[in-house]
């Protein structure tokens, strides 16, 4: 009977040992470090890559907009999307898409509009817009000033004053130095880009236009004549964050870059002044 009362506190005591052995390899925090979930876990990817973006960009600005795009592109993996036109059709545009992320304007005047517009409630003046005269090359109407653009006989291709930058400006210029009415008589086209009008000159089919000084440099087919910074309507390139833009961070540092040194270096490369 000894025995069996000793056998039985035996089995017992076995019985508890192996539960509290159970126990000890429970999931509790004291068991060491437990299984990750990859599910849960996140690792930093690189920002930005393989986005896009749609830019508005008045056609003037193309040369350089372009290189400036592939430059953002290379640095961050991030695909520019140009649209390039008249402001006033882009502007337009904007009106009736409501979409898109970054404008640079040709003229302040433009990004005036789209504030008034609610487009954006800020923008950044990036270089000098600077109006100047175009000519074939060779300059075979030998056009020297101003006035002689409103001389009897000369033939000239200007901006469109209700769709470019440059249209409005020249009516500036031109009725600044009171040639408003020699100068309407020798129009034989109006433009709705100055890329157009640059086209023009360089075919000949006009003697003069008003262009934009960058839009000469490095030009084989057309010749750049100053204007006096006194006669002249001297503008800005500005750049802004749409207010639309699903893509506000990325949008804003697209523009960042556009003023940057490294953006304003890329300008300074196709012929215009930067804004200090």
């Amino acid at each position: 009977m000894r025995k069996t009362k000793l056998g039985a506190l035996l089995l017992a005591a076995i019985l508890i040992v192996g539960c509290l052995t159970l126990v000890g390899c429970g999931n509790s925090p004291q068991s060491g470090k437990q299984p990750v979930d990859p599910s849960k876990t996140s690792t930093p990817a690189v920002a930005d890559k393989g986005d896009s973006l749609t830019v508005y960009s008045g056609a003037g600005l193309r040369v350089a907009m372009d290189e400036i795009g592939q430059a953002f592109e290379q640095k961050y993996g991030v695909k520019v999307n140009y649209n390039y036109a008249g402001c006033a059709q882009l502007l337009s545009q904007m009106e009736l898409s409501k979409q898109g992320d970054v404008f640079v304007g040709g003229s302040l005047n433009d990004m005036e509009i789209a504030t008034q517009k609610g487009f954006t409630s800020k923008y950044y003046e990036v270089v000098y817009h600077i109006p100047a005269i175009g000519v074939p090359k060779g300059n075979p109407a030998q056009i020297t000033c101003l006035a002689d653009m409103a001389k009897p006989g000369v033939k000239l291709v200007l901006g469109d004053e209700q769709s470019n930058a440059i249209g409005k400006k020249g009516a500036k210029i031109f009725a600044k130095n009171g040639l408003q009415e020699g100068v309407n008589k020798n129009v034989v086209a109006r433009d709705a880009t100055v890329n157009e009008i640059v086209t023009h000159l360089a075919m000949k089919q006009g003697d003069a236009g008003l262009i934009w000084e960058d839009n000469g440099f490095g030009a084989k087919d057309i010749e750049v004549v100053s204007i006096p910074p006194e006669q002249n309507v001297i503008d800005k390139v500005p750049v802004c964050v749409l207010s639309f833009s699903g893509k506000t961070e990325l949008a804003q540092k697209f523009a960042d870059y556009v003023i940057s040194p490294e953006g304003k270096a890329l300008f300074v490369k196709h012929g215009f002044k930067p804004i200090e």
